[in-house]
């Protein structure tokens, strides 16, 4: 086995079975099937599928699984592999379904698509699967129910504005309409208080959601959707990786003198974007100031209203993210400088900022504009130096203290 360079196995999940193909890459990288059975998607399977594996690997070589994340039927499969201590990944369909069109796969079935993943395991370095904790998969399940149940209240409640403005009233329709109404409300408050509670059940973590609900415009709700979504922000190192996970991402369509539409992917966690809609809202409207500024920018420049709200959802999660990361509170008066003493904006103003001045100018300054008394008279407010007319700087960095 010293030809191999690495084996990999592609799994492709339904709700019954599992298709498997193992494959291997040799020195020469070529790709060779090494064989192909189907199991039932069951804890039986599970352990068959285990005892094939361990008879078909070759010890010192690494072996990785790759699966798509269909549905929820992938979950179990790959928490019984990452028990057992194999190497799992778990690629979204899409990314599947293009790599097999761009192998000139024409057809679709499940032993093509279990030999495409395997080739794709072997070709390229994916990101091995990390499950989610206990608290966070039942965070998810909660705040997911809160989304279709609110979902479900906006339909009847519309229906019951269509019904009361029809030419006929029907009684029954509507107080059919109005009991379903009164059974989402209550249960939407119970999902509520579940969702608060498994917050602060641990106080290390109540501290830092409190951090995060300090910014005007976000409720819990909002913050319960982030870290169900992004299992506690635990896989994102930069802002970069959250933003193209969100969709937020820039996605150009430029080709020699042709410059297309730009606007955000959208490849990426929708409950994220559906929960952030809100809270931007909120922000520009409650005048926080860094929101404000951004959407004022974006509206002069000739974006319309919605892509400068969008922009301001964008910056907001990734605000979230770095008070979360850095565990700091929200300072939304960083950047404002306080007054100066008079003297010192004097200072300031006859050394013309004092650039290209020599020290022994700057001196000479300084002991010619030093009141002679030991009261100091405070500038008003509206009196600040040159370099605080500067625009205040963008970006997650500029929005907390340095120590």
């Amino acid at each position: 086995m010293k030809n191999l360079l690495c084996q990999n196995v592609g799994v492709d999940v339904s709700k019954d079975s599992l298709e498997v193909t193992f494959s291997t890459l040799e020195m020469d990288r070529r790709v060779k099937v090494k064989a192909t059975r189907k199991f039932a998607n069951t804890p039986a399977g599970f352990k068959q599928l285990q005892r094939w594996l361990e008879s078909k690997r070759a010890a010192q070589v690494e072996l990785r699984l790759l699966m798509e994340a269909t549905g929820v039927y992938y979950e179990q499969l790959a928490w019984f592999l990452f028990q057992q201590g194999y190497q799992v990944s778990v690629v979204l369909p899409t990314k599947a379904k293009r790599y097999l069109q761009a192998l000139g796969h024409r057809s679709k079935n499940d032993k093509i698509d279990a030999r495409g993943l395997a080739q794709m395991g072997l070709e390229q370095r994916l990101e091995l699967w990390q499950p989610l904790s206990p608290n966070i998969y039942q965070l998810r399940l909660l705040t997911r129910q809160l989304e279709e149940f609110t979902n479900q209240r906006t339909v009847c409640l519309n229906q019951l504005h269509a019904l009361h403005h029809g030419a006929l009233v029907v009684k029954q329709v509507e107080r059919n309409l109005q009991k379903m109404v009164r059974v989402l409300e209550n249960s939407l408050q119970e999902l509520e208080e579940a969702i608060g509670e498994l917050l602060y059940q641990d106080p290390l973590l109540a501290e830092r959601v409190d951090k995060m609900l300090s910014i005007k415009g976000v409720g819990l709700k909002t913050v319960a959707v982030l870290l169900a979504e992004t299992n506690g922000f635990a896989t994102f190192e930069r802002q970069g990786q959250l933003v193209s996970y969100a969709g937020y991402d820039v996605v150009e369509h430029q080709s020699g003198l042709r410059a297309g539409r730009t606007r955000i992917s959208k490849k990426g966690n929708a409950h994220i974007r559906r929960a952030m809609h809100m809270p931007a809202l909120s922000a520009v409207r409650f005048q926080e100031p860094r929101f404000v500024a951004l959407y004022e920018r974006l509206v002069k420049r000739g974006k319309t209203k919605m892509q400068a709200y969008v922009a301001v959802q964008r910056k907001l999660l990734v605000l979230l993210w770095t008070l979360w990361r850095k565990n700091e509170a929200y300072d939304p008066r960083y950047g404002q400088q306080p007054a100066e003493p008079k003297n010192n904006i004097q200072i300031q103003e006859a050394g013309a900022s004092l650039s290209g001045v020599s020290a022994a100018d700057k001196d000479a300054i300084t002991q010619e504009t030093q009141p002679e008394t030991a009261e100091k008279e405070i500038a008003p407010a509206q009196a600040r130096a040159t370099q605080d007319e500067l625009p205040v700087p963008v970006g997650p960095g500029a929005l907390f203290q340095v120590e």
